[in-house]
C-alpha cells in the first residue's frame, strides 16, 4: 500500500483513511492513469466499496464499506445527510462575516473546463461557513456541507468572493509562496519552494453513527504537512 495513505479507522464493516492531495478518490476518465486510493488500500485490505468522493487535489478522511450491504447503509446516511461532514480550507482574502451559508443551486460539469456552475435550474445546494481566523490577505474557514455536490464548496466559497488558495478551477490556480506576503522576506528567489500548491481544501472529519450497531463514530484526519506549513506561517502574520 502506498505508504502516504495513512489508516483512520478499520473495524469488519468500514475503513477509513487520510487521502493524501494528489490520489483520485474514484477513476477518472480525464486522468485514468493516476493512483486510486481505493486500489492501493484494496490490495491490504480486500475489496472495499467508496461512499463518497474527494477531489484529486483534495486531502483528508475518505471512507468505504468493506461488504455490499454496509455500502447500501452508509451510501443512504449521505443520501440523507446524516452524515456530518467537515472541512477546513485556506481562501483568499478576509471575510466580512464570522458565519454565513450558501445555498446557490448547482449543475455539474456545466462548462467546457466541466465546471460545477451556478444554476437556478440546478440541484439544491447548502454549505455552513465558519471563519477560524484571519490572517494577512487571507482565511481559513470551516465549511460544513449539508448537501454532497461535484465542488460544492469550492464554487460557493468562490461565490462568496473568497476561493480557496491555489484552486486551478475557481481560483487563480496560483501556488502560495512565502516571499507573496511576507515583510522583509531575505530568502533566494530563484530558489523559494511554495508553501502549498494544491487546492488548500482538507476533509476533517466525517461523524455519523455506525450502519450496524448505531454507535456514534468520529473519524479525524490530520493536517497534511503542506496545510500545516501554510497554516504555521499565516499565524506569525
Amino acid at each position: 500500500m502506498n505508504k502516504e495513505i495513512e489508516l483512520l479507522y478499520k473495524d469488519e464493516y468500514l475503513l477509513a483513511a487520510n487521502k493524501p492531495s494528489g490520489i483520485l478518490s474514484a477513476p477518472d476518465r480525464y486522468d485514468p492513469n493516476v493512483i486510486l486510493a481505493q486500489h492501493e488500500l484494496s490490495m491490504e485490505y480486500g475489496q472495499l466499496w467508496p461512499v463518497h468522493r474527494l477531489d484529486k487535489d483534495s486531502s483528508g478522511v475518505m471512507l468505504f464499506a468493506r461488504d455490499s450491504e454496509t455500502h447500501r447503509l452508509i451510501s443512504m446516511a449521505f443520501e440523507e445527510q446524516r452524515i456530518d461532514k467537515i472541512y477546513h480550507a485556506i481562501v483568499s482574502g478576509r471575510p466580512v462575516w464570522t458565519e454565513t451559508s450558501c445555498d446557490l443551486s448547482l449543475s455539474p460539469d456545466g462548462d467546457r473546463m466541466h465546471r460545477t456552475i451556478i444554476d437556478g435550474s440546478g440541484k439544491p445546494s447548502r454549505t455552513d461557513f465558519l471563519v477560524l481566523g484571519c490572517h494577512s490577505r487571507m482565511a481559513i474557514l470551516e465549511a460544513r456541507p449539508r448537501t454532497g455536490r461535484t465542488h460544492q464548496i469550492r464554487v460557493h466559497l468562490a461565490a462568496l468572493g473568497h476561493p480557496i488558495l491555489c484552486d486551478p478551477l475557481y481560483g487563480d490556480g496560483k501556488a502560495v509562496y512565502l516571499s507573496a506576503f511576507k515583510k522583509k522576506w531575505k530568502g533566494d528567489a530563484y530558489t523559494e519552494r511554495p508553501l502549498i500548491n494544491r487546492t488548500a481544501l482538507h476533509a476533517l472529519s466525517l461523524s455519523f453513527g455506525h450502519p450496524h450497531s448505531g454507535e456514534k463514530i468520529v473519524i479525524e484526519a490530520p493536517y497534511p504537512k503542506d496545510f500545516k506549513a501554510m497554516l504555521r506561517q499565516l499565524e506569525k502574520m
